[in-house]
């Protein structure tokens, strides 16, 4: 069974394009490494929640958009050797200041799948 890594964060309006295209850079990066699936989605319905929510999650203000992401491996191993390479990878090399977006509002996690249709 696969192994996933899944993003949720806030990225100012403005940001959108800026953040796209860096998305679209980590995501050749990934792949090139040996991800199977890459995957960015912009929020489209998603209701701020009275108690949760996504937009609640990260904090989002009325300038931003919740992003929803993830990146599928074969395997919890081969998804720790992937990353290793995609980290020392230099293109990419930023800094977190330089980002379109906040990463200190950023949560992530790795999923092990239980069901898979």
């Amino acid at each position: 069974m696969s192994y996933v890594d899944g993003f949720l964060l806030a990225v100012p309006k403005k940001n959108i394009e800026a953040y796209k295209a860096l998305a679209g850079n980590a995501g050749k990066v990934w792949m090139d490494h040996g991800a199977t699936a890459y995957v960015e989605c912009l929020a489209d319905d998603v209701p701020y929640g009275e108690v949760t929510s996504f937009p609640r999650a990260v904090q989002t203000t009325e300038d931003e958009t919740v992003v929803f992401a993830w990146i599928v491996y074969r395997s919890r191993e081969q998804r720790d050797e992937i990353n290793k390479k995609v980290m020392e990878d230099p293109r990419m090399k930023s800094e977190p200041e330089s980002w379109p977006f906040d990463g200190k509002r950023m949560i992530y996690g790795g999923f092990k799948p239980f069901l898979e249709m």
